[in-house]
């Protein structure tokens, strides 16, 4: 192992040693107890099968028949779990060829922030991930189930499901996505499109044409956001099928990898040869591997939060220190838009994570001894599933890159680091996504230009109030001020000042899109400013300085003494009302942005 590698998992396994152990013990006791079908009532019991076919009644009278469990994100508004709609059917057909039955357990909400971006409804996107958690617990709380199988794809949807599931961690668990849409129009082609129509110089039937040939079918949106960086980190934590990340929907192998996830999921239970429970898969190692894959791979930053909720719903606790440690071992071996010019389809044409993978064991850089639910070793996940002659095979992936634009061996990054910077100063903590960031624009100093929320920075931006060298500071925007919407309308117009050579830097303690980049952005700044965080004493004119290269976000003017901004109140109307709990709820962002009962942070799980 890499020693920087090994060290932070061992910091980490140190650090979560009293909330794993009292994880597993939980996880133990829940498994020792069995499926609890075998201990309702005949009138209990019949109520959870009435509806089902006859075959699979008579499966299902005997206790001890195995049967699986379907939590679906399924809708038909999101292009991306629109394929979802036909899997239970081919799970349940699968599960009965090995004599098993499978019962659509419940679905979970599933919103787009692409649709939502900019809009009010944003402000419940990050709150979405934990009613997803809270929905997949009651989908399996029947006790009913021998195994599970999660069918989502999107941003919150696949921590949140993963948070739920791990409530369920006696139990295997397969996850299972839906794959990219075809490629439509180059990424460079709507990056025009988009920054024309910021300055007026393209109609809105102009932007909408030009954003349907981009998003035009079934599947996940192709860039390298949220959503394809979680299935990235499926595969990385070893909770896919190999290789089944990028498969395109609505072909004959996906629905035969469908299939099987379903039949290898009858092999996972308790008491068979191959039994592995999901508590035994997501274990440190397995999480310092999703950070290793987001890091090589320059994926999305929404995931130091996700991730850190996602562990921690495992007991295992782990802060953006040690995301930076790996970052400055790990080098960048992916360039996939926006860090890059192609997107998801040309990734997974050029070797994929097959080839990232390989490299990343090959290296020392990634864990190889880990359960995944393909069987014990990481190297599972350097082959791919192929159709031969109608029969499912998997055979080895690409050995080495296929198009080194696309990806690069670790002998050969396109940087020797990875493409996340932890951010320290006066202002508090933050990350920057580095990896889409060119480096002559790493560094800004400029004054500042404060902003309570982000259609004022637009209105001034068409005002042309921001024609100049600028840091704009956008605050009130974190969990507990107004659930941290993304951010990600504002890139278009930042990055037209950058274009006009400006320096051009924002600041903020919300979030941006895992499709952001470009412009360099100092993002979930923590503490928030609605929790008179430093950013509430920042005013316009103060000069300031984002360093991406040390990892520092100075200000120059001495904050103490000032009064700090109030948070403006809280919006009603598009159900925000309905989450008030939550914001007042919420952990910090470094803590994950949950609502959730989590240890906090100490003083030995952050640095001195």
């Amino acid at each position: 192992m890499h020693p920087v590698t090994a060290a932070v998992t061992d910091a980490i396994i140190t650090r979560s040693r009293p909330t794993r152990q009292a994880y597993l013990a939980a996880m133990r006791q829940a498994g020792e107890a069995g499926p609890g079908r075998a201990k309702l009532s005949c009138a209990n019991w019949a109520h959870a099968f009435a509806a089902s076919p006859e075959g699979d009644k008579q499966r299902l009278r005997n206790p001890t028949a195995i049967n699986i469990g379907i939590v679906s994100a399924y809708n038909d508004m999101l292009s991306a779990h629109q394929p979802l709609e036909r899997y239970p059917a081919l799970i349940k057909a699968a599960a009965e060829r090995v004599g098993a039955t499978a019962q659509f357990a419940g679905g979970v909400p599933a919103m787009c922030d692409g649709v939502t971006q900019g809009r009010p409804g944003m402000e419940l996107s990050l709150f979405s991930r934990d009613v997803i958690a809270m929905a997949t617990a009651i989908a399996l709380t029947h006790d009913a189930f021998d195994a599970a199988l999660m069918l989502g794809v999107c941003d919150k949807i696949v921590p949140g499901l993963l948070i739920g599931a791990l409530a369920f961690g006696h139990l295997p668990m397969i996850f299972v996505p839906a794959g990219p849409m075809t490629s439509g129009i180059s990424n460079a082609e709507k990056a025009r499109v988009r920054g024309l129509f910021a300055q007026g110089k393209a109609s809105r039937e102009e932007l909408l044409d030009s954003e349907m040939k981009s998003y035009h079918g079934p599947g996940t949106c192709t860039f390298f956001g949220t959503a394809n960086s979680n299935q990235m980190m499926m595969e990385m934590m070893g909770l896919h099928l190999p290789g089944t990340a990028f498969l395109h929907p609505g072909t004959a192998l996906r629905d035969a990898v469908v299939g099987e996830a379903a039949i290898r999921a009858t092999r996972l239970i308790q008491g068979a040869e191959d039994a592995t429970p999901l508590c035994e898969v997501v274990d440190e190692k397995a999480i310092v591997n999703a950070m290793v894959g987001l890091l090589a791979t320059g994926g999305s930053t929404n995931h130091t939060l996700h991730l850190v909720a996602m562990a921690q719903a495992a007991g295992i606790q782990i802060n953006w220190s040690d995301f930076d440690a790996l970052s400055r071992v790990t080098p960048l071996l992916a360039r996939v838009y926006p860090n890059g010019s192609e997107d998801v389809n040309a990734f997974h044409a050029a070797g994929g994570m097959a080839v990232v993978i390989r490299e990343l064991l090959t290296a020392g850089l990634a864990h190889e001894d880990v359960m995944t639910v393909a069987g014990r070793g990481l190297s599972h996940y350097q082959r791919e599933p192929f159709l031969e002659d109608g029969t499912l095979v998997w055979r080895e992936g690409a050995q080495e890159s296929l198009n080194r634009d696309i990806i690069r061996p670790v002998s050969d990054p396109f940087q020797p680091e990875g493409g996340l910077r932890l951010l320290d100063g006066p202002l508090g903590r933050g990350v920057m996504k580095t990896s889409a960031v060119k480096p002559e624009h790493l560094v800004v100093e400029a004054p500042a230009r404060v902003f309570e929320d982000q259609e004022a920075l637009l209105a001034a931006f068409q005002r042309g109030e921001l024609d100049r060298d600028v840091i704009a500071v956008v605050r009130f925007q974190g969990p507990q001020a107004n659930g941290m919407p993304e951010l990600h309308s504002l890139t278009p117009a930042l990055g037209v000042l950058q274009d006009k050579g400006f320096k051009v830097a924002l600041v903020t303690d919300g979030r941006m899109s895992g499709a952001s980049g470009k412009v360099p952005a100092a993002i979930h700044m923590t503490p928030e400013a609605a929790l008179g965080g430093p950013l509430a004493r920042v005013r316009d004119g103060d000069l300031m300085r984002l360093d991406g290269h040390t990892g520092r976000l100075e200000i120059m003017t001495p904050l103490d003494g000032r009064e700090a901004a109030m948070a403006p109140p809280s919006g009603t109307g598009y159900g925000r009302e309905l989450f008030g709990w939550m914001r007042r709820s919420a952990g910090p962002a470094e803590a994950g942005a949950s609502v959730f009962a989590a240890s906090p942070l100490t003083d030995e799980s952050l640095p001195a």
